[in-house]
């Protein structure tokens, strides 16, 4: 299996608020369009320093991260970010990577926008078993 990448749009749902509430114009909606590395090992969204600031996301705490060669580094979480990819939608919070580092998708959001990995294809898909609604177990 090769590497699958996600079209996805990040959204500042601080900004949806403040347009919800007359604030800001709806143009004015901080989004950003990027590929992300789909990462079923990888639990939580990682973003970069660049997208943090383009949408600028508040800081929500600092947590320990195992990076894939097995180092240890305290990253910013920061949100709340809305993830927009093909018909699906979810919200989350973010761990920022330095710099200009690879955006990842990790498992947590694709569960929640129930979404399926297509091997074969190296390609990331709407579950084809609920096309226009995600799906989930609630026990």
């Amino acid at each position: 299996m090769g590497l699958i990448y996600a079209d996805l749009e990040l959204v500042s749902i601080g900004d949806i608020e403040l347009e919800r509430k007359g604030y800001i114009k709806k143009t004015d909606i901080k989004k950003v369009q990027t590929i992300a590395l789909v990462d079923s090992g990888a639990y939580m969204m990682c973003i970069n320093e660049h997208i943090q600031n383009q949408l600028d996301l508040m800081y929500i705490e600092t947590k320990e991260a195992e990076m894939a060669d097995g180092t240890m580094a305290a990253l910013d979480v920061v949100g709340p970010l809305k993830i927009n990819f093909k018909n699906r939608t979810t919200s989350c919070n973010a761990m920022v990577l330095p710099g200009e580092s690879e955006v990842l998708l990790g498992s947590i959001p694709m569960e929640d926008m129930d979404v399926v990995l297509v091997p074969r294809l190296n390609t990331i898909d709407v579950n084809p078993n609920s096309k226009y609604m995600a799906k989930m177990k609630l026990k």
